[in-house]
């Protein structure tokens, strides 16, 4: 499980985190919503180090992280793994080299039984047929998918998924909410997800949190949230609901 306990961030004097309290259950797609600069993708960038927390503590299985140095929090990094907004695919290599490569430094590997494992994982991905792509040939919403096949390739046990469905039209949009599900529920991931896209939530999500001003205003299942009578989620919902309409509950 992931908890994070009495987290604060602060850049300079604004703050962004404000004693922020939640917990990941192990095997959910858990969705981390809110404004833009409320801190959400901030909270997972501390989960895996790449940011500090001025205060609370963040945990994983009941190991306190939250002062990990960098050496410390390697093993981290190998059991979570993040995939950012923008694909960060290699231009110069092809999908499968793009898949292969982390997988035969991070386990030490002869070339051939990377691209074995590549192949596998763009299989669970449904990239098979795209081994000798260069990315830039590829939508939006491919790239993504090799994105998580290359992040499956490592053999992580949570998923830090940042803005997966930003920039992609509505059907790509879909196809990787379905991904997602599937790769939680298939091989028991954890997924965290740090999203504005409520037909993400009500499509996929098992839990949400909704961020408001740097705290946690609202913790429950995404159909408490659409169904929830406070004014600032009913604000932040029907706000969004300008480009998605929720379906009737």
């Amino acid at each position: 499980m992931v908890r994070y306990t009495d987290v604060c961030k602060s850049f300079g004097d604004l703050q962004v985190l404000d004693h922020i309290n939640l917990a990941v259950k192990p095997g959910t797609v858990h969705f981390l919503i809110g404004a833009s600069g409320v801190g959400k993708s901030v909270a997972i960038k501390i989960l895996v180090g790449l940011l500090g927390a001025d205060a609370g503590r963040v945990e994983l299985d009941g190991v306190d992280v939250t002062d990990f140095d960098e050496e410390s929090f390697y093993p981290i990094r190998r059991r979570c793994q993040m995939i950012f907004q923008h694909s960060t695919l290699f231009d110069a290599l092809t999908v499968l080299e793009n898949v292969a490569m982390p997988a035969q430094k991070r386990f030490r590997l002869l070339r051939r039984q990377a691209e074995n494992k590549a192949r596998q994982t763009l299989k669970l991905v449904h990239a098979e047929n795209l081994c000798d792509r260069l990315p830039s040939t590829l939508g939006q919403g491919v790239q993504k998918r090799v994105a998580i096949a290359r992040a499956l390739a490592l053999d992580p046990e949570i998923l830090l998924y940042d803005e997966p469905t930003t920039g992609l039209d509505p059907v790509a949009a879909r196809r990787t909410d379905r991904l997602i599900q599937e790769m939680a529920h298939e091989l028991n991931l954890t997924s965290l997800v740090v999203s504005h896209d409520l037909a993400s939530v009500q499509g996929i999500g098992d839990w949400v949190t909704f961020l408001h001003r740097g705290k946690v205003h609202f913790d429950g299942l995404p159909a408490e949230l659409f169904a929830s009578q406070d004014e600032t989620v009913r604000g932040f919902v029907h706000g969004a609901g300008r480009r998605w309409a929720p379906k009737p509950l």
